[in-house]
């Protein structure tokens, strides 16, 4: 029964995500990078069922964003690495510290999280843009790429975004109440 519930809530979850990328609100910025909902499912789902269902739900995602977004796999990918540490690092620090989910109310925790979340973030998406997407999407090389982009930038962008996503997955886990509907292991 639960690996039915985790199933079906990824799949819903995933559907989400999709519509977040067919409507797309968000914020593009000046150098290509969205700030915007697609991902927030993906942490939603970590907070109910745990790293499967964020494994689930972002993997299922990110094959509905390949096909249906402009940005195809090389959007989708970058999307699902850069959002990978959001759920990953939380559920690292809640395996190794034996936290339950009620410890996420807690501000030491989140922040800890969080912080590591963004660190890792940045440690993944930084080199990935400068010699993966960066030159697929413009053509620019690497160094062109670290000229026109300076680090700090898509750091910034990239904490920007993974703030928002773990706020609003936060919040509605613990604010509205669908803490309720946890499964957690």
């Amino acid at each position: 029964m639960k690996n039915t519930i985790v199933v079906t809530s990824a799949g819903i979850l995933a559907a989400i995500s999709a519509v977040f990328q067919i409507v797309h609100l968000g914020y593009l910025s000046p150098w290509g990078m969205w700030i915007d909902l697609v991902a927030i499912p993906w942490i939603l789902a970590y907070f109910l069922f745990g790293w499967r269902g964020a494994l689930a739900t972002s993997i299922v995602s990110a094959i509905i964003i390949t096909l249906i977004a402009p940005s195809t796999w090389l959007g989708a990918l970058m999307k699902w690495v850069a959002t990978f540490s959001m759920w990953f690092v939380p559920f690292l620090y809640q395996k190794f510290s034996k936290l339950s989910l009620s410890d996420f109310r807690r501000p030491k925790v989140i922040a800890i999280s969080v912080i590591f979340a963004l660190i890792l973030r940045g440690f993944l998406v930084i080199p990935l843009n400068y010699f993966y997407a960066i030159p697929i999407w413009t053509g620019m090389t690497p160094v062109q790429a670290i000229e026109f982009l300076p680090w700090w930038i898509i750091f910034g962008l990239n904490a920007v975004q993974g703030i928002l996503e773990f706020s609003v997955a936060w919040m509605l886990i613990f604010r509205s109440k669908l803490e309720r509907f946890c499964i957690w292991e």
